[in-house]
């Protein structure tokens, strides 16, 4: 009797612990078979991707929709212990930072010769850490119908913008959390000169109704008539102008940025290995085309097949001649955020 109370005891005692293993063993797989990521591009994009993928392959996403401002402050919140995996989406200048501060991990895919000149040098600038994933030029969305309404003509020029007929009519993004907002600032700094961009910005302010957290933010805001001016990448208006709403787009007429938007592994993730497999299928035709299909039209980086033809081109843009490399540098953008912060933002309207 006491025999058989010892081998029940037994059995108990390390059935058990197999079963607990077993269960850890299941959560460790489950884990493993998850992907950890941050998106920036327009969230329908960021949603059907993780949706498109997973259906794919099996392999869970678990990706969180932030500018790229927050999301590289993310990134160096978290270096001493990586949560994420993958960032994709969203203006580069901040991914070229992440690379500058060691925050990613260095990947030169197989397929570089399927991607456009333009993406393949953020590769070579960043130490193949920083992809370039999308490109699309700043300009000016405004509702058509607030317009006439308000009797405002159309601004054509970024010294339109400064006039006072527009105060309170103005909405942009806010440099600090959006990466738009940035490229904007350094783009006025390379277009104009630093000190006349800053006058121009300080004449800007006083029109301006709010920046937003996000550049993403703008183009609905335009097209629903809750400001009749935004001022954002032209591929956010253009989706709402094909959707049928008020809304319409211009190029400034002295020149503009743009920019080109990013994808890095992260350095230290926990599963990098399994998030190649997502940044290579974003990558592909079949990630590059689910853009367009959510009204995303960015200009895509995979150049082996035909994009959406409601995609803008840069051909009547005045693009100016982007220094990615410095303004794409930590000191550069924390310089010029300073200064932002103390001589634009905090002035009255």
């Amino acid at each position: 009797m006491r025999n058989l109370k010892i081998q029940k005891r037994w059995f108990y005692q390390y059935f058990g612990i197999g079963i607990v293993f077993l269960m850890t063993m299941g959560g460790v797989n489950a884990q493993n078979n998850t992907i950890h990521a941050i998106c920036s591009t327009d969230q329908g994009w960021c949603e059907l991707a993780a949706s498109e993928f997973q259906k794919a392959t099996g392999i869970k996403i678990l990706q969180t929709r932030k500018p790229t401002g927050e999301a590289l402050a993310q990134l160096r919140a978290e270096a001493a212990n990586p949560k994420t995996d993958l960032w994709w989406g969203g203006t580069g200048d901040p991914f070229l930072q992440a690379a500058e501060s060691n925050l990613l991990e260095p990947y030169r895919p197989a397929y570089i010769n399927d991607l456009h000149s333009w993406s393949v040098r953020q590769y070579a600038m960043s130490g193949n850490m920083v992809g370039g994933f999308y490109t699309s030029a700043i300009g000016f969305g405004f509702n058509t119908d607030l317009l006439k309404k308000k009797k405002l003509p159309i601004p054509q020029c970024w010294s339109d913008l400064i006039k006072p007929i527009y105060k309170g009519d103005i909405e942009i993004s806010h440099p600090a959390s959006s990466g738009t907002a940035y490229t904007i600032l350094a783009g006025l700094v390379q277009l104009m000169g630093e000190d006349k961009a800053f006058e121009y910005m300080k004449a800007l302010h006083k029109n301006v109704v709010q920046y937003t957290r996000s550049g993403t933010a703008l183009a609905p805001n335009v097209a629903k008539g809750e400001v009749a001016i935004g001022v954002s990448f032209i591929f956010g208006f253009d989706a709402w102008r094909f959707n049928k709403y008020p809304v319409a787009v211009v190029a400034p007429c002295e020149g503009t940025s743009y920019e080109i938007g990013g994808i890095a592994l992260v350095k230290g993730g926990r599963n990098t290995e399994l998030a190649k497999r997502y940044y290579d299928w974003l990558m592909s035709p079949a990630g590059q085309s689910l853009g367009a299909k959510a009204d995303s039209l960015q200009s895509p980086a995979n150049k082996n097949f035909v994009p959406d033809k409601r995609i803008p081109s840069n051909d009547s843009v005045r693009l100016i001649k982007y220094d990615f490399e410095k303004f794409g540098k930590a000191a550069e953008r924390k310089r010029l955020l300073d200064r932002w912060q103390k001589e634009v933002e905090t002035l009255p309207k």
